[in-house]
């Protein structure tokens, strides 16, 4: 499948808890949950997946970096708490050129005070919040769409 589109799939810190942290606003569905339905949305859509999380901020720059020395066709970043920190992520997806899609599980929005600033937001080309892990399909078959009207 030499011409298959490749998305990275990145996520930040904590997301490795999901289905045992605060189920009251992320749900119980776990990574690997959230992994496996993300490998059946991009079987149907023709896509591969490279599904990644790290703890580290580091890490996820250089996967920023990796998605764009390979060629991908996008990235889907829920960046965790890195979203209202992290000024290196903003400036990774700027020199990635890679089209981006931010994801929150939750609605950041309703949140505290806190999370209503992100730094990726002004570097991705989109922003998916609090539709809870069912963000991360949309976030596939959007790009898709998006790619496919062109």
């Amino acid at each position: 499948m030499a011409d298959t589109r490749k998305i990275y799939v990145l996520n930040g810190p904590n997301l490795n808890m999901l289905g045992t942290r605060e189920p009251e606003i992320y749900g119980y569905d776990t990574l690997d949950d959230i992994a496996e339905r993300m490998e059946d949305v991009a079987g149907r859509a023709h896509v591969e997946i490279v599904f990644r999380q790290s703890n580290h901020e580091g890490y996820l720059v250089d996967w920023l970096q990796e998605a764009h020395a390979e060629g991908a066709h996008a990235v889907i970043i829920n960046p965790g708490a890195y979203t209202h920190t992290s000024i290196a992520l903003h400036d990774a997806i700027k020199g990635a050129s890679v089209p981006l899609i931010e994801l929150h599980i939750s609605n950041v929005h309703a949140r505290e005070e806190f999370r209503h600033h992100s730094y990726i937001s002004p570097a991705a080309r989109g922003i998916i919040v609090g539709f809870g892990v069912k963000g991360y399909p949309l976030a596939i078959e959007a790009l898709v769409r998006v790619s496919d009207a062109k």
